[in-house]
């Protein structure tokens, strides 16, 4: 017995659910449906983590948190996070698909108030986005479409490792300095404010 064509397996990868398909498109690259689909979801989760690291940004350019150098460190990498973000919109379009924009939630970074959980969030967030990147390329190369496969490798997948890796040291040295969890990480958040070079790249 075989399974119903529309039918997909459980996984983490974001789908649109209002999606627009451009099955009528005349410029249409053989994107199949499910992979645009995908394309559409990831570009959305790509939004959302650039909306929540402007929002990163803003709590530590508070005066009761002023790390200027963390502050500037999340605005360099919600930059990065927009533009992979339109890079993946730009295939999109390139390739032919649709993108169904949609309301973009509130990021949910209230409670933050000290370098070492927004450090972790945005750990836990480039986790999430490989494992959706290497279940979209799965995704794609299951359909046939060994292009699409390829981009979400080279394009968004590769420079994620080295990012997880930078910040996998930042999050091992803000524990070292006595970071803490609490608005009472002080000296240890100005030390690797001051101190931490991969802040300032």
């Amino acid at each position: 017995m075989t399974e119903p064509a529309g039918k997909r397996l459980k996984g983490s990868l974001p789908l649109c659910r209002a999606h627009r398909s451009s099955a009528g498109s005349r410029v249409r690259h053989n994107l199949q449906a499910a992979v645009e689909e995908a394309l559409c979801g990831v570009s959305s989760l790509l939004w959302d983590g650039e909306y929540r690291l402007q929002a990163l940004a803003r709590v530590f350019e508070r005066d009761d948190a002023a790390l200027p150098r963390a502050a500037s460190f999340f605005h360099r990498e919600a930059l990065k996070q927009r533009q992979e973000a339109e890079a993946m919109m730009g295939y999109l379009a390139e390739r032919g698909g649709n993108y169904c924009g949609r309301d973009v939630q509130n990021p949910l970074c209230e409670a933050v108030c000290s370098l070492l959980p927004a450090l972790e969030l945005l750990l836990l967030q480039l986790k999430e986005e490989v494992g959706v990147l290497v279940e979209l390329s799965e995704l794609a190369r299951d359909h046939g479409d060994p292009h699409a496969a390829g981009v979400a490798k080279s394009r968004f997948l590769t420079p994620r490792v080295d990012r997880l890796k930078l910040l996998g040291d930042l999050v091992t040295s803000a524990r070292r300095v006595g970071c803490t969890q609490d608005q009472t990480g002080g000296f240890g958040e100005f030390i690797l404010n001051e101190l931490q070079e991969e802040l300032t790249r």
